[in-house]
Order: structure tokens, then sequence, then C-alpha cells
């Protein structure tokens, strides 16, 4: 599954390298606790932002993906603050997800924000006309 995705991702970039006439919007999903679909993903946000700086990009993580943004957890802490310090990157975290699982927002890292529901967030993405990249293995 990771080299598919892999694939697609890479079709996609060289489709925006010769087809981008205007900036692009693209939400990541992310669900997996495995920390390297983690770090898999913030490495395709983090290409995809640098790449086209004009293009909107944001990250929903839930489910079992909560740890990817609890400070003493994941393994993508520094590299999500660096990340989140860009104007073209938006992390997001389900709030129902760190309801579950008893998260304070407090414990969160830096630049990540939390929204009412992941799945709710990804369809109002995409009704706005974002495209959609389902990160895992």
């Amino acid at each position: 599954m990771k080299t598919y995705i892999n694939l697609i991702l890479a079709c996609l970039f060289t489709t925006m390298i010769f087809a981008q006439e205007k900036p692009v919007k693209i939400v990541f999903d992310v669900t997996s606790s495995n920390t390297s679909v983690h770090e898999s993903a913030l490495r395709h946000v983090t290409m995809m932002a640098e790449a086209y700086p004009d293009s909107k990009f944001e990250m929903v993580i839930y489910s079992g993906a909560y740890g990817m943004v609890v400070k003493d957890k994941s393994t993508v802490s520094k590299e999500m603050e660096a990340l989140a310090n860009n104007a073209n990157v938006d992390f997001v975290v389900c709030q129902a997800s760190l309801n579950r699982h008893k998260i304070d927002a407090s414990h969160l890292i830096a630049g990540v924000r939390a929204v009412p529901d992941g799945i709710l967030e990804i369809i109002q993405k995409q009704e706005l006309g974002w495209g959609y990249i389902k990160e895992g293995q």
C-alpha cells in the first residue's frame, strides 16, 4: 500500500508540474496509529508544500492517529512544528478523537488545532473543491 501511495503522489507531482495553472488545495487523511504512516504523510505534505508554495495543504488527523499530534507521543513533533509555520500548511485533529482518548488541547504539538469532527472536516474540504489523499499502508 505504501508503494501504491508513493506512486499516486509521484503521478500527482508530475501532473502538477506540467498542468498547474492555478494553486491546488489538498487534504490529507491520516487515521493510522502506525508511526511509519505518520512519517510518510508528513514527508508527502512537506514535499508538496515546498514544491507548490501557492497551494494549500491540510492534514486531518483522527481515530488511531491521534498520537501523531500529542507532544510526548509523536515521532514527528519537531517536523510538524516546523511545517506548521508555513502559511500554506494546516494540521488539524479531531476533537472527538481527543475526547475519546482523554487528551487535553494543552498536550498538542504547537501549530495543531482541533476541529469538532475529522470526517466532517474532510467532507467540507471536498465540497469546496479540495483534492483528497488517504495516507496509510
